[in-house]
């Protein structure tokens, strides 16, 4: 969840012809990604799948430098914008209890002495649009750049506090109608979560526990910013401190394990029968809402959705200072198997990007041997 962070582009690639393939497709992918992180000064890489009935997690290296523990399944990485697929599932859980509707407006959801974004429409901001970035919120809250600046290499979100949240929605003016354009959108999805512990009495990371953490059984995965079995986050091969995002948390401050993410991507294919507010909120983030400008592919609650080789690709990277994530799901069809992937390095992105894109060849590679 840099700053300068926007929709992952991740392009289609086509396979090589037969005579040129050395390796699987999927080891091939899964070296990629390790070559990827590693190119970039890593010291810990994980990939987690989740490919015809089989749950694997591979782990390479450590947590840090020197003699840092062991990178293993229960290594927790920070997600940055992957956090977003959270509250996602968290906006439609409430909404299967009946807590809220993704038609409300946000100014109700806000603390009443708050202000609210001018919005020069009669059109008002709506959840809905919160979560599939079509606001018409800037991708950052006024200000913030400011007071980023003195720790833009390391920690560029953790001056922003509450009150200069507060001062940025006094200072922001919505210019287009909401609902009607799609800009990506980290300013509104940290507002969607604010929403959501608002209406619940709970902060963001108490309120996500609750209802999806706890019930899905992700004992690792949490918006602490310095939980046990953690990966230090590198920049450029310098370790940093822990990422912090005070008053945007449901944009960017979630962390997890593979082992996790396994199981939360695995609900997504096979939502859980006990639960079935849990399960009707896994269908609604699949549900597509629009399609991406200058594009075929569809967004979801947050979610992007590509249909690539007769099969739906669910897909979202994140990226920290320090770490960079990807995850994507893929269910079943009549031929093919569900498959996921998870794939976390604790290493900041890269300006070619080629962890990400590499986590998602390994959808595809993993994908296309189910």
């Amino acid at each position: 969840m840099n700053p300068a962070e926007g929709r992952a582009a991740v392009a289609e690639r086509r396979a090589a012809p037969a005579e040129n393939r050395v390796e699987a497709p999927a080891e091939r992918a899964l070296a990629a990604a390790v070559r990827a992180a590693r190119d970039a000064s890593a010291t810990a890489v994980t990939v987690a799948v989740l490919a015809g009935g089989r749950a694997e997690v591979h782990c390479f290296g450590r947590t840090g430098r020197g003699r840092a523990p062991a990178c293993t399944p229960d290594t927790v990485f920070e997600l940055g914008s992957v956090s977003k697929t959270f509250t996602a599932l968290l906006l439609a859980a409430m909404a299967a209890r009946g807590e809220l509707a993704l038609s409300e407006p946000l100014r109700g959801l806000l603390p009443a002495d708050w202000p609210a974004p001018a919005v020069r429409s009669a059109e008002p901001i709506r959840l809905l649009h919160l979560a599939t970035h079509t606001s018409g919120l800037p991708r950052l809250p006024p200000g913030l750049l400011a007071s980023a600046l003195p720790a833009w290499n390391s920690n560029p979100y953790a001056a922003f506090d509450e009150a200069r949240l507060r001062a940025a929605l006094a200072a922001t003016t919505v210019r287009t109608e909401p609902g009607r354009h799609y800009r990506y959108s980290n300013y509104g999805v940290g507002l969607l979560g604010r929403a959501l512990a608002e209406r619940a009495g709970l902060p963001y990371g108490a309120l996500l526990a609750d209802r999806v953490l706890a019930p899905l059984g992700l004992t690792a995965t949490t918006c602490a910013p310095d939980p046990p079995h953690r990966a230090t986050g590198h920049r450029h091969g310098r370790p940093l401190p822990p990422w912090r995002i005070p008053a945007l948390p449901a944009a960017g401050a979630v962390r997890s394990s593979g082992a996790d993410l396994l199981r939360y991507l695995g609900a997504h294919l096979a939502p859980p029968a006990a639960d079935a507010v849990l399960a009707a909120a896994l269908a609604d983030v699949r549900h597509p809402r629009l399609r991406l400008p200058g594009s075929a592919d569809l967004l979801a609650l947050v979610w992007t959705r590509r249909h690539a080789a007769d099969r739906d690709v669910y897909f979202h990277s994140g990226g920290t200072r320090g770490c960079t994530s990807f995850v994507g799901f893929s269910p079943a069809t009549a031929s093919r198997a569900p498959v996921a992937v998870a794939a976390l390095t604790n290493t900041g992105p890269s300006v070619n990007g080629r962890f990400v894109q590499a986590g998602y060849d390994l959808l595809r590679a993993w994908g296309g041997t189910c």
